[in-house]
């Protein structure tokens, strides 16, 4: 799954640059839609993040492409990848933020459940 998102003033921190918080509830929210996407009917919560590491720093103006892939299934949680890139430049040179997020099947009690078949 591919999204995209523009950056505004309202996203850079006090150097002008991206403020990390940003990312990190944008990789959340899009992950969780790919998660939600995939099992339809299904609650979802945020369980982990596997790494938190910024490895350039991103100016007003930049359209980011997230791209997330899932990876690995199990009972009753789902992971996906997530790499984060400046535009269409998708390379590994180009790469800005990436990770794995895990999330868990919740009932309406909060109590995880296990994943369709």
């Amino acid at each position: 799954m591919e999204n995209h998102k523009l950056l505004l003033p309202t996203h850079m921190n006090q150097y002008g640059f991206l403020f990390g918080g940003h990312l990190l509830k944008w990789v959340d929210e899009y992950a969780w839609i790919a998660a939600t996407l995939d099992y339809p009917g299904c609650n979802f919560v945020t369980l982990a993040m596997d790494r938190v590491e910024f490895k350039k720093s991103v100016k007003e103006g930049t359209i980011l492409t997230f791209i997330i892939e899932k990876t690995k299934v199990g009972n009753t949680s789902v992971q996906y990848s997530c790499l984060v890139y400046p535009g269409k430049n998708i390379g590994e040179k180009d790469l800005i933020f990436s990770t794995h997020i895990t999330f868990v099947r919740i009932d309406q009690n909060g109590k995880k459940k296990s994943l369709p078949k």
